[in-house]
């Protein structure tokens, strides 16, 4: 990968992480094996060098990809471990929606839902890491605009940009009784306020749709 279009990928170890849903009031426990998790959001300069494609509202080479659907993250996945020589991770359906994930391979991939907590938490209690104004771009500090990656404190991990700046795209539905095929999102974003920008705040969209706050970021499993 192009680390200075793109970011470096984290080694994050094995654990157990405790997801929960305020909704509906379940909490549940989810163990991990090792896995990586890139550093920071994949940058539009890594996405026009794979896709040839500018998508994002904002203009500039290390801002956060954004207005990228689940669908299109997963496709950029793809093409990325085919230029890189790793297995692709998605099996693509020719409707050009379905998509299912081939947990064999060592290809690209968005991180599970579980995968992204337990490396935002990097180990920590609370709603974040480090106080909100050194590690995040949230609507407090933001001037309400997206924010090059990598200008906050990295998490103990490693990690940049967990919280704030852009919503990560996660692989996991939402919840399919009452949203069908929404998919999860986490993080928070620039535009949005202190509370939504907590290790386990939760938010939803359809996998088809390109919003200006909502990028995504690279995981991989060992081969």
């Amino acid at each position: 990968m192009d680390v200075a279009a793109g970011s470096e990928m984290v080694t994050i170890p094995a654990g157990v992480v405790t997801l929960s849903d305020r909704r509906t009031q379940r909490s549940w426990p989810v163990e991990l094996a090792p896995y990586q998790l890139a550093a920071l959001p994949v940058t539009q300069a890594l996405y026009a060098q794979i896709t040839g494609r500018h998508p994002s509202t904002a203009v500039g080479d290390q801002l956060p990809v954004e207005c990228v659907s689940w669908q299109d993250a997963a496709r950029f996945c793809n093409a990325l471990s085919l230029r890189e020589g790793f297995a692709p991770a998605y099996r693509l359906h020719a409707d050009g929606e379905g998509i299912e994930w081939d947990a064999s391979t060592d290809g690209y991939r968005l991180p599970t839902e579980a995968e992204w907590e337990h490396a935002c938490r990097a180990g920590t209690a609370g709603p974040h890491y480090a106080p909100l104004d050194e590690i995040a771009w949230y609507r407090g500090n933001s001037q309400e605009r997206i924010h090059a990656v990598g200008g906050k404190r990295p998490n103990p991990w490693g990690l940049y940009d967990m919280l704030g700046n852009v919503w990560d795209w996660c692989w996991d539905v939402y919840d399919a009784e009452v949203y069908g095929t929404y998919r999860v999102l986490r993080g928070g974003g620039w535009f949005d306020e202190h509370w939504s920008c907590r290790a386990s705040a939760r938010r939803r969209s359809h996998p088809a749709f390109q919003v200006d706050d909502v990028g995504f970021r690279l995981a991989r499993s060992p081969a």
